[in-house]
């Protein structure tokens, strides 16, 4: 390279080696540094580097690794400043290290060699291209040997074989100076394309070509899991199991020598490069805790039943209700959730995550939660939003409930546990993040009477009569609850510990203390837990847990193909269980073309999705914020909400935009419909008019005392809790009838209510008492603490319809 061209080069134009090396010089240099760059910079009209600039150069000191020497230099490189005019002022400066830096190499590798994954039988080619002051030399290796008669730019194996995978590397002779490429890496996979498809038909693009296979295998056995992509450069890959990727997962293969029951679940594979990701298929990995009788014998007998506890099954619906119709917005559910998911899903429960319900589609989603419940299953409800409690009666709010509501705009906990009941399941567990005030514009009370079980756990995110926070915060972030319960729920321990180490927890956080406390309430006498191995039991609606199970499951990824000869890739991630993200990117543009860009238009009215936040170049501009991190970049983004309102197929427009240099720019554009079918959630038909005999008939409690007689219970029923009268953290549910001003000045608003909370920006510290907070006429006696199991419970029974104090 030529030294007049070198000077003519524009700075943003450097290679990045050259950038960092010269910016850690001009940013450890205190006289000869980037101010007294910029300082000579500013006289030079040409480049108008001004004070205000160079004010935004210093700041970049208080960022993570910033950098204001690399702020300069992208400044005077927009500029048009080449590196001519930068080896010039550095000569002023007077830093010759600096200096040093522009100077081209002895020997410079202008290209590198690629990794690449490709099919057995087809042609590898490594190339790699150096420019040196004499004449350039090359010797390619395999690890580290030399291969014979690889001396050119180009190392080509035709045909490639399995044995020829492995790293390669070129070594760059140019007189006394040598320097080594980087690493490649060659995979090669033993499958047979179909239709003829030859590698070089992929362009370098991803392809899946080997799908992983559901397993059915015995306590012990070897667990291999494979999947495969081709296409330069070489693909990664990042194993899940129920949704959560696994750790040290990352290669092709996912092997586990000795699999055990834990290892039950839905694996999948991310497959990603630079600039694509897809995934593989879904398959179930069913792990049987059995012996085959005799060599080659077809017959198993059960090795033995465990000395642990266990689950037929694991199932969990989620429910977050932020976007009230008539009632206070809120933030921390939708955090809360997805949280949650992934925590949940990490315990091998299937989980169904859902935003934003109406009564109808609550009930519906609850309807099909009971469906999976049966002997022995772990079921587990969560609800953050509105709530309110009347005579021990717990209300969850949807989103398009009246204001004021009552019983019968509301689902009652109560009743679902009466169902739940009936279905005689393992564990049933409800964790309620909502205020459990009075609702004064509610007289009724639901007489639910529940069977002697000893099998359910609340965990109540605040005490009788008092509100929930969320975190008063600009972004997102947790509600107290969850805050402190995601530390602790993955613990191997009993569900009623955990509760117990959440509550201390929560005690200890100075913003709550005094105003709420998780309150937790038990009859569980074994010592059952979320970490409990599942062994499934023969009983249960298959046909309901796939549907269940599918309700998280994407969309396949697909590249669509327009006239014109680009190539668009249309991608889908979820967000929650009816929330689907939509992005495309431009994988081909034909070279004629001067512009192009595809978005997706045209959606059913159903789904929630606002035309001036869809196809965003930024996941956050579309109000994607939770998954943002782990979609691909350089896409137009789209957020679909509701999709439990769909009631057809999802159908829509990928619209292709395009200008051609020879058209004079004028914009052309061809459309693709594309039916996904109906994704996610979608499936379940939440949109439906609720059934007979569903929690409807249950939930659905009249107005008026006389159809709904007030339990009033005598002296002879005693409240008995298990306390966790331990305090939490900072946003409250408050209602107005109710004022405290310790709250009012730190907190933004509470959960729940009794439809008419509000929320006030909180600043002021608060400075809380200690101590426990117990009520006049409630008993701090834990129920697992009573030896006779029958009295346990009833007194848990009896605290259920307590009357409010």
């Amino acid at each position: 390279m030529s030294d007049s061209l070198e000077r003519s080069t524009k700075i943003n134009l450097l290679k990045e080696p050259v950038v960092k090396k010269l910016c850690e010089v001009l940013d450890k240099s205190c006289k000869k540094g980037w101010r007294k760059l910029g300082e000579i910079v500013g006289n030079d009209r040409r480049f108008r580097v001004s004070s205000d600039d160079m004010e935004l150069c210093s700041l970049k000191v208080l960022e993570l690794e910033g950098s204001p020497s690399r702020m300069l230099l992208r400044l005077m490189g927009e500029r048009g400043c080449t590196t001519g005019h930068l080896a010039d002022y550095l000569q002023t400066v007077g830093n010759s290290e600096a200096l040093q830096c522009l100077k081209p190499p002895a020997l410079q590798i202008l290209i590198q060699p690629q990794s690449v994954a490709l099919i057995s039988g087809h042609n590898l080619r490594l190339s790699c291209h150096a420019v040196g002051r004499s004449s350039v030399h090359y010797q390619w290796f395999k690890t580290k040997e030399e291969i014979p008669n690889s001396f050119s730019t180009d190392l080509v194996i035709s045909p490639v074989h399995l044995k020829d995978a492995g790293f390669y590397i070129c070594r760059v002779n140019s007189g006394d100076a040598f320097e080594f490429s980087q690493w490649a890496q060659v995979d090669v996979l033993n499958v047979t394309m179909c239709c003829g498809q030859s590698y070089h038909s992929l362009e370098g693009h991803l392809k899946m070509v080997i799908q992983p296979q559901s397993q059915r295998l015995h306590v012990g056995e070897s667990l291999q899991l494979e999947c495969g992509a081709v296409g330069r450069p070489i693909p990664r890959y990042q194993w899940l199991r129920n949704g959560v990727p696994l750790l040290n997962a990352t290669k092709r293969k996912l092997m586990i020598p000795h699999s055990m029951q834990d290892h039950n679940g839905r694996y999948r594979c991310e497959i990603s490069s630079s600039k694509e990701r897809m995934w593989s298929n879904e398959v179930d990995v069913v792990i049987d805790d059995v012996l085959a009788i005799g060599e080659g014998s077809s017959d198993f007998f059960l090795n033995s039943i465990p000395d642990h506890l266990y689950a037929t099954d694991k199932v969990a619906l989620l429910i977050g209700n932020l976007s009230y119709q008539n009632h206070p917005q809120l933030k921390a559910p939708m955090v809360d959730v997805y949280d949650l998911t992934n925590l949940l899903r990490q315990l091998n429960f299937q989980v169904v995550s859902l935003l934003d319900l109406t009564e109808t589609e609550m009930r519906n989603a609850v309807d099909e939660f009971l469906l999976l419940l049966h002997k022995g299953v772990y079921g587990l409800l969560y609800y953050a939003g509105h709530g309110y409690e009347n005579y021990g009666n717990s209300f969850m709010v949807p989103v398009d409930a009246p204001n004021p509501y009552r019983s019968a705009n509301c689902l009652c906990v109560q009743s679902i546990l009466k169902l739940m009941q009936e279905k005689e399941t393992g564990l049933n567990v409800f964790l309620l993040d909502m205020c459990r005030k009075r609702n004064i514009h509610d007289d009724s009370a639901p007489n639910n009477i529940l069977r002697v079980t000893a099998n359910i756990v609340f965990g109540y995110a605040t005490c009788q009569d008092a509100e929930a926070f969320e975190l008063s915060s600009s972004g997102f972030a947790n509600g107290v609850f969850v805050k402190f319960l995601k530390r602790r729920l993955l613990d191997d321990e009993k569900i009623t510990v955990v509760l117990d180490r959440v509550a201390e927890d929560m005690g200890q956080f100075d913003a709550t203390k005094g105003k709420q406390a998780l309150e937790i309430r038990s009859s569980l006498s074994d010592r059952r837990a979320l970490t409990d191995p599942i062994l499934p039991g023969d009983s249960g609606d298959h046909a309901h847990r796939l549907q269940w199970a599918k309700a998280h499951e994407l969309p396949e990824s697909m590249c669509l193909n327009f006239d014109c000869g680009a190539q668009i890739k249309l991608g889908f991630a979820a967000e929650f269980s009816n929330v689907l993200v939509i992005y495309t990117h431009i994988v081909k543009k034909p070279e004629d073309m001067s512009s192009c860009q595809a978005h997706v238009t045209d959606f059913s009215r159903d789904l929630d999705v606002d035309p001036k936040e869809m196809n965003r170049e930024t996941p956050e501009e579309t109000g994607i914020y939770l998954l943002s991190s782990n979609l691909p970049q350089h896409c137009l983004y789209t957020r679909v909400s509701s999709l439990q309102k769909l009631r057809e197929e999802l159908v829509f427009t990928v619209c292709l935009q395009g200008t051609f240099t020879a058209m004079d720019d004028e914009s052309v554009h061809w459309t693709k419909s594309i039916n996904i079918g109906k994704p996610l959630i979608a499936r379940l038909d939440l949109n439906r008019a609720m059934r007979r005999n569903s929690c409807l008939q249950t939930c659905l409690i009249p107005h008026s005392p006389s159809h709904s007689p007030c339990h009033s219970p005598g002296p002879e029923h005693h409240l008995h809790l298990q306390y966790g009268m331990h305090q939490a953290q900072d946003f409250s549910r408050l209602s107005p009838q109710h004022h405290y001003p310790d709250v009012h000045e730190r907190f933004q608003g509470a959960v729940g209510g009794c439809g008419d909370s509000y929320y006030d920006n909180l600043s002021q510290p608060y400075e809380p008492s200690a101590g426990l907070l117990i009520s006049p006429g409630q008993h701090r006696i834990p129920i697992e603490a009573t030896d006779d199991i029958n009295e346990l419970q009833t007194m848990f029974i009896n605290s259920l319809h307590l009357q409010q104090q």
